[in-house]
């Protein structure tokens, strides 16, 4: 029988890729966007997946609209992908924040306990949890020390996650990402400003780059590849909490470096601007993913340096 699948936050990079990952594999894709704001359809179309979806319009607050969801589609597995996602907005909007992204995956599990349904779900949990760590690389024992309001709200979920799975026997896996980039990636990520932006540069149509603090480190992979791990731990006949990452972090500045030197950009059209740093960082993070590796099968050893040659060539094809 074909597996029906619903995954929140389907119109971000995850949930694109994901959804073409799954509509290979024969699912049924249900996705799941917010009624009050307006679909942007560009990114299934660029992965040729537009006319393949069912998309429904639900408000993950709204407890009612997801138990209609899962009464219509009592789907196999939930990919709960949907939040405010933006560690530097988060400082600026912390109560909606924290509320859309504890609430939301609360509604979700307490509509599969309610439901009485078999639906395995899976939570888009975040390195930023970790915050201030001692000693790195961070695993899934590293305790959390969340430095911002967004990582806070990952944190919430994270445990209300393994609640429901120790409480209410719920299959509730968390999947502890680092950063994961593609050209699907939006406009307000780090790296997708400066490789746009330096490629604006490049055409004349920008004059300088202006970041933040660059001299903080983080561990960075490839988005179409770690998604493929999101599926992998929904199939295992235990629900667990997985750290997903390439196992290395490095500086902000040297991938700024890197996208100049591929473009040939000149160094001084870089502006470190003070009033772009956080109120809070993180100094570095990486993580270990070894038990993804062994559990769950996956495997990657991408260098990010080869990330970007990919990501730069492909966002230089398609810029208009």
């Amino acid at each position: 029988m074909r597996r029906t699948v619903v995954i929140t936050g389907i119109t971000g990079q995850d949930g694109c890729y994901l959804a073409k990952l799954l509509l290979n594999k024969g699912y049924r894709v249900i996705g799941i966007t917010r009624g009050y704001t307006k679909v942007n359809i560009y990114n299934f179309t660029y992965l040729g997946i537009a006319d393949k979806l069912i998309l429904e319009e639900a408000d993950l607050l709204d407890f009612s609209s997801i138990i209609k969801i899962l009464i219509k589609y009592t789907p196999d597995e939930l990919y709960n992908l949907g939040a405010q996602s933006s560690v530097g907005a988060s400082f600026e909007q912390p109560i909606s924040t924290i509320n859309y992204n504890t609430q939301s995956l609360l509604n979700i599990l307490e509509s599969v306990r309610l439901l009485k349904l078999d639906t395995r779900v899976y939570q888009a949990s975040s390195s930023e949890m970790y915050g201030d760590v001692i000693t790195l690389p961070t695993n899934e024992s590293t305790p959390l020390h969340p430095l911002s309001p967004y990582a806070i709200s990952k944190a919430s979920a994270y445990w209300i996650g393994i609640n429901y799975r120790e409480s209410y026997n719920i299959y509730c896996t968390n999947g502890v990402l680092f950063n994961h980039e593609s050209y699907l990636r939006g406009s307000n990520f780090f790296v997708k400003k400066v490789i746009k932006t330096s490629l604006e540069i490049k055409r004349g149509n920008a004059q300088t780059l202006n970041v933040g603090n660059i001299d903080v480190k983080r561990d960075f992979g490839y988005a179409p590849d770690y998604v493929r791990a999101m599926w992998l731990s929904l199939q295992k006949d235990k629900a667990d909490d997985y750290l997903i990452c390439s196992g290395k972090s490095i500086y902000l500045r040297d991938i700024i470096s890197y996208t100049f030197d591929f473009l040939g950009i000149s160094p001084d059209r870089l502006i470190e601007d003070t009033s772009l740093f956080r109120p809070t960082d993180i100094q570095d993070m990486y993580g270990d993913n070894t038990k993804a590796k062994e559990k769950l099968g996956w495997d990657y050893d991408k260098s990010f340096f080869d990330v970007l040659d990919l990501l730069i060539t492909e966002e230089s094809e398609n810029l208009k």
